[in-house]
């Protein structure tokens, strides 16, 4: 990887990451990055062809390949919870969904494992899935059985009136297994690192961004509240209890379990050690 001019950092286009990237976006704290936003498929596909030397990346895309990427550490993005934001809603009771098709997301690999994962181990029933974008199917006038939402698009058809019966995914993992769920964590370039691209930690830099973010949440729900389908009271509740964003021992085990049970499933190749950036 050439050395550039600007080092590129992966931001999630959704409401869940913004209190760690408002005061890197407004200039409130300095830093070095170009940002570049998407969805979290379209930052994967970055980070692993090299295109950015930090990103907020999937869980998944860290397994799938270790060899790529140290890790930020005390960084994710997670719940003990529900989160509201990664939604399975259905137009029947979860266990008469057998043989049918769930429509998913394309922009998460994830929380579709999450799900695949939950269907047959928690819930003992089996279905097809399609990847798809829900709200063009929706808006076309399409209703398939049950659909995979994230972020923002679950945020908006959480209450969906044909879909009465709702899995929040970080509830039922916690309901399954005791512990928190890590959805999203930052990774750093091995190739950029070992070239010595970085002058500064990003992970210093991150955190010190999200503090700020919890420190200032005022700032956060004013800016979220635009266009948001959640009242003040239910952003609230979802950037306080829904969400974490730390990525301590407990989080580092539910991680860990995830992985574990991905590599049981043969989803991924093996269980990958949880290898953490230093400068």
């Amino acid at each position: 990887m050439p050395k550039t001019a600007t080092l590129r950092m992966g931001r999630i286009g959704y409401l869940n990451v913004l209190p760690l990237y408002h005061p890197l976006e407004a200039g409130i704290i300095p830093h070095e990055y170009e940002l570049v936003a998407g969805p979290p498929a379209v930052l994967n596909a970055m980070m692993a062809r090299g295109e950015l030397h930090v990103s907020s990346s999937s869980c998944f895309e860290y397994a799938s390949r270790p060899e790529q990427y140290y890790l930020i550490d005390d960084l994710s993005i997670g719940s003990r919870g529900p989160v509201m934001s990664v939604l399975l809603l259905a137009r029947c009771p979860i266990s008469e969904l057998e043989g049918e098709t769930v429509l998913i997301s394309g922009e998460t690999a994830t929380s579709v494992a999450l799900l695949k994962l939950l269907m047959q181990d928690k819930y003992g029933v089996h279905v097809q899935y399609e990847t798809g974008s829900v709200t063009a199917a929706l808006s076309r006038g399409e209703r398939p059985k049950a659909f995979l939402a994230i972020g923002d698009e679950a945020l908006r058809l959480r209450a969906h009136p044909e879909y009465p019966y709702r899995i929040d995914l970080a509830e039922a993992w916690r309901e399954w297994t005791g512990l928190p769920f890590i959805f999203g964590l930052w990774v750093v370039s091995r190739k950029a690192a070992d070239a010595g691209l970085f002058t500064s930690d990003p992970g210093v830099l991150m955190r010190k961004a999200r503090d700020w973010g919890y420190e200032h949440m005022d700032v956060i729900l004013d800016l979220t509240a635009h266009g948001c389908p959640l009242s003040r009271e239910e952003l609230i509740t979802y950037y306080r209890d829904g969400l974490l964003y730390t990525l301590g021992e407990e989080e580092k085990k539910a991680l860990l379990l995830f992985y574990t049970k991905l590599a049981e499933h043969g989803m991924i190749p093996a269980v990958p050690t949880l290898d953490f950036f230093s400068l």
